[in-house]
């Protein structure tokens, strides 16, 4: 290039002369000499060195900040892209069976898995995980692995032939090889940007470790024997002894040889950019040597335009210059980068802007996209530039054929959406027969020949394909015989003369005041909702200390609201009386609160028990009660109520269930349950094969319990290990309410979240919840600011019903009950007034409260405090806090001592929502088909604002993905509305 430069300089001073009328004389001839005869100065030699990388360590668990993380990223991804082998060591203690993942390297952008190690306790297993160079997740099952028994093990995994077209591994056990595989597709490389990739210890929070990890580290290159080094493994001799499986041509070929082949491989690249410096230089000097020979004769006619022919990329503009070469050409076409002389095409593909890197078309200066796969559908996407390519993504989602075509499979059989497609499977529970000749009830009603049900009841198919009878609102019994319920809390006026002996068909012993337990404390035959003196001790309620416990002398030794004889700390106040691990001693006075046998002064988890003390971000917070287990966080600070701490929330759920992209198992599928039935980390809404028994979900007669047999005695779809308990959680499906999720069985709120929704000020008191009935009844006590009791329990599809009842004359406010619930400032909440009345706080902004039923949207930017209070108080929308779904327009509030009874059915995968409302045996308000998706799925609660006395009795949720005939036919009453 220095030769260029000079030839360069000579020719413009050799131009000034002859322009000057300079003849063709010796100075040209000396030029001519010097030109001809100048000798290339040879290349510079680069001296190449070459680090032998096998001792190169990346210390996993020893990431404390972002910059180390960036650090190991970018010394990970030279490893990849020049070595043969990269190993994971890890020395780790398991509790029996279970397991979790161990490391994880991922994209920060779309939780890609470029590398997952995980340990299935269970099943004896490691999973590999990566992601294959069509995108696809590619999953590697390592056998022989006994590391869940509650000792220490150390594991090596050995990624082997990285740059072949096949990759192997190795998994060594104790300094044992436990299983290996073969013919693997190859790692993708990992993005240029280090900061877009993370390597995480432990695992996600879906999947966590369940136990302690002591040494966890990459060894970059190297042998197995140096890589046992790191725990002490004994091996000896040449480490290709240890690298090698059947046939592998490591074992021919050592490291120094391997070492040579790298080098071979870096020096002919170098010999490439050197080759194309060489041709570089051979069109520069041709072009010098063209210039000489105009300029020869450049005295003898007009000075000829340095723009014409124009020398720059075609369609770039030219402008002449007094500087060497003589023009200036301008900028490249968009699409392109270069000189401006020299333009080269940019591939936009590499960004990747399409649904997938094959159906990117990169065109001269732009890209374009190809459609769709059948079965999706997006906007079509076509561009120029890198910049538009960085901000647009071809979206390409899944076409749901099982609701879009209703006729898709047979009536009352099961239809899979997959991506891209459907599938049609058996009948549903209940039914007989298949695709061919259709589906039909073993059972139905209309067929039965006597109708077993009493004239108040109606008659249903349980999935079993029995008959059952089931009380209308307003009556009670065991459905054969029925009578009237005024309090609608389960349980009739009068006793009836059931033949099973129900406990249902005994006479409500609070005829007016809901009371689904039944508690009588004094046993007088009088409940102790509506018993003035519940413990029959000659003391009034409303003056008694124990109000369930007689205690004539009213002692009460630490001045609390509860007397000695029913305070659970005696001695030490204690007014909620909480007692965590119910052995009979209040929390404020008991030095083990949740009984697993760590004091609480030495309890990392005072409240939750964890005999094993696991805290792997060494916070000081045992993982079991820590809402960010892999980031320090003491305070344990969670501002929106949604059970993730700051300092590990994103808030970005791609799918809208409520579940941070960073800790879902299915992170493009909504499901709020996170439901995992064999425990791999896959949620059961995205996992094919939900038990892990080889057989797909599709064809497996029992698609939650192992049974590769498929035994299936009596012909009937469902195989005999599921056929009356389809779960497996030992509640029979007959009374479970999820019978196809083990996690959930009966209706129970005995553990509850509280959420204050005006934690500001103190205008009122906080909500004071009572639960009776073991979780199915709920009482609030006080007069209080708006508040939530929330369960733990989150739930796709759901049906849920409860008995409401102010039991008081005093004030008129609001009360109601929430679904879908995420966090506290996203949930769907169901709410009653009595009265139509102005709130008292006129800031931030005036609040007019109707009496009428309302079904609201919160989504809120503020969160808990005036904002929101004053948005749920007005009925109607508030931009950014509450969107007003529907409204009963009867504009009627409740009553008095009055029982009214709901029904909710939400489907958050469409959208559903329909609400019905009961008073005495009456429908007396029903919203229709309602269609939202604030919120696809989150768990449910009860919902007070300044309300004091109201009872929840009779609660119950059940589990229902199927989505309502109604809803079709509201479809098709919005499209006809939209074509006409």
């Amino acid at each position: 290039m220095g030769l260029t430069v000079v030839v360069a300089v000579l020719l413009s001073v050799l131009c000034v002369g002859l322009r000057a009328g300079v003849s063709d004389g010796p100075d040209v001839q000396v030029f001519r000499l010097i030109t001809d005869d100048v000798t290339p100065e040879p290349p510079v030699t680069t001296e190449l060195h070459f680090n032998t990388p096998g001792d190169s360590l990346i210390d996993v668990l020893g990431l404390q900040d972002s910059k180390q993380s960036v650090a190991a990223v970018e010394k990970l991804s030279g490893g990849l892209s020049t070595l043969s082998d990269v190993y994971v060591v890890s020395t780790f203690r398991l509790p029996a069976k279970l397991g979790g993942v161990l490391l994880g390297i991922y994209s920060k952008q779309d939780n890609r898995k470029y590398l997952e190690l995980a340990v299935m306790g269970k099943i004896n297993k490691v999973l590999v995980r990566y992601v294959r160079a069509d995108g696809k997740i590619h999953t590697v099952n390592l056998q022989n692995a006994n590391l869940a028994d509650g000792r220490t093990h150390s594991i090596i995994l050995r990624l082997g032939g990285l740059h072949r077209d096949n990759m192997h591994m190795e998994l060594y056990v104790n300094c044992r090889l436990a299983d290996s595989s073969q013919g693997l597709p190859p790692l993708v490389p990992l993005p240029r940007e280090a900061e877009m990739v993370e390597i995480r210890h432990g695992q996600k929070a879906y999947a966590r470790l369940q136990g302690a990890v002591e040494f966890l580290r990459l060894a970059l290159g190297g042998s197995v024997a140096k890589a046992g080094a790191l725990t002490d493994c004994p091996f000896q001799g040449d480490s290709s002894a240890y690298n090698s499986v059947s046939g592998d041509l490591n074992s021919i070929l050592g490291d120094h040889t391997k070492a040579l082949i790298g080098q071979l491989i870096i020096f002919n690249q170098i010999l490439g950019e050197l080759r194309q410096d060489i041709r570089e230089q051979v069109k520069e000097m041709a072009l010098i040597r063209n210039t000489i020979l105009e300029c020869q004769v450049c005295g003898f006619h007009e000075p000829r335009s340095r723009c014409s022919p124009n020398p720059c990329f075609r369609g770039v503009a030219c402008i002449e210059s007094l500087h060497y070469p003589g023009y200036t050409c301008g900028p490249c076409p968009p699409g392109t980068t270069g000189n401006g002389t020299h333009c080269h095409d940019i591939d936009e593909c590499e960004l990747q802007p399409c649904f997938s890197p094959e159906a990117c078309v990169n065109t001269v200066g732009g890209f374009s996209c190809q459609p769709c796969p059948p079965g999706l559908w997006g906007v079509p996407l076509a561009g120029t530039g890198q910049d538009y390519a960085k901000t647009h993504r071809q979206e390409c989602v899944d076409i749901d054929e099982c609701l879009d075509l209703p006729d898709a499979c047979v009536s009352n059989s099961v239809c899979i959406n997959t991506v891209g497609s459907y599938k049609c499977g058996g009948c549903k529970p209940g039914f007989l027969g298949n695709q061919t000749s259709g589906c039909f009830p073993r059972k139905s009603c209309a067929a039965l020949t006597f109708n077993p049900c009493d004239s108040n009841a109606h008659c249903t198919m349980e999935r079993n394909g029995e008959v059952a009878c089931r009380c209308n609102v307003g009556w009670a019994g065991n459905g054969n015989t029925c009578g009237v319920d005024t309090d609608i809390d389960g349980y009739p006026d009068r006793s009836l003369p059931c033949m099973d002996n129900d406990k249902h068909c005994k006479q409500d012993n609070c005829v007016f005041t809901p009371n689904s337990g039944q508690e009588d404390a004094d046993n007088d035959g009088i409940g102790d909702q509506c018993d003035e003196d519940a413990d029959g001790d000659g003391i009034k309620n409303v003056e008694d200390n124990c109000r369930l416990v007689p205690n004539k002398d009213q002692q009460n030794s630490d001045s609390d609201s509860f007397g000695d004889a029913c305070d659970n700390c005696p001695n030490v106040p204690n007014s909620n009386q909480k007692d965590t691990d119910s052995n009979g001693q209040g929390d404020a006075c008991d030095q083990d609160i949740d009984g697993d046998g760590i004091p609480n002064v030495l309890d990392n988890c005072p409240k939750v028990p964890n005999p094993m003390q696991t805290d792997r971000d060494r916070d000081g917070v045992g993982d079991a009660c820590d809402s960010c287990p892999e980031l320090s966080n003491p305070m344990q600070t969670d501002i929106d109520n949604d059970l993730v701490g700051d300092v590990c929330d994103t808030n970005q759920d791609t799918d809208g269930d409520g579940h941070q992209d960073s800790r879902d198992n299915c992170p493009d599928v909504p499901n709020s349950s996170q439901l995992d039935s064999d425990n791999d980390g896959l949620g059961d809404d995205c996992d094919h094969d939900d038990d892990n028994d080889g057989i797909l979900d599709d064809y497996d007669n029992c698609r939650l319990i192992v049974n590769p047999n498929q035994k299936d005695s009596d012909v009937n779809g469902v195989g005999d290990v599921c056929e009356n308990d389809f779960d497996n959680d030992a509640v029979m499906d007959l009374i479970d309410v999820c019978p196809e999720s083990a996690e959930v069985t009966l209706t129970d709120f005995r553990a509850y979240q509280t959420v204050i929704l005006d934690p500001e000020g103190d205008a009122q008191i906080d909500p004071n919840w009572v639960v009776l009935n073991q979780g199915m009844e709920i009482v609030q006590t006080m007069n209080s600011d708006p508040g939530l009791a929330v369960g733990y329990t989150a739930f796709n599809g759901v049906d849920f019903e409860g008995t409401f009842h102010v039991n008081t004359v005093t004030d008129d406010d609001y009360a109601g009950f929430i679904f879908g619930y995420q966090d506290s400032s996203s949930f769907y909440v169901v709410m009653w007034k009595q009265t139509e009345q102005t709130y008292w706080q006129s800031l931030p902004f005036r609040a007019m409260a109707q009496p009428a039923l309302q079904l609201k949207a919160v989504k809120s930017r503020t969160g808990p405090g005036e904002y929101l209070r004053n948005a749920l108080w007005h009925t109607g929308d508030t931009p950014g806090e509450v969107t007003l779904l529907w409204k009963d327009p009867r504009n009627v509030g409740w009553k008095d001592k009055t029982s009214y009874r709901w029904h909710l059915s939400h489907r958050p995968q469409v959208g559903y929502i329909r609400v019905k409302l009961f008073e005495g045996m009456d429908m007396v308000a029903d919203s229709g088909v309602v269609i939202d998706t604030s919120m696809r799925g989150g768990r449910l609660g009860v919902f007070c604002f300044s309300q004091e006395n109201i009872i929840w009795s009779n609660l119950r949720y059940r589990c229902n993905d199927t989505v309502p005939e109604d809803f079709q036919t509201h479809r098709k009453q919005v499209l006809m509305h939209i074509k006409v």
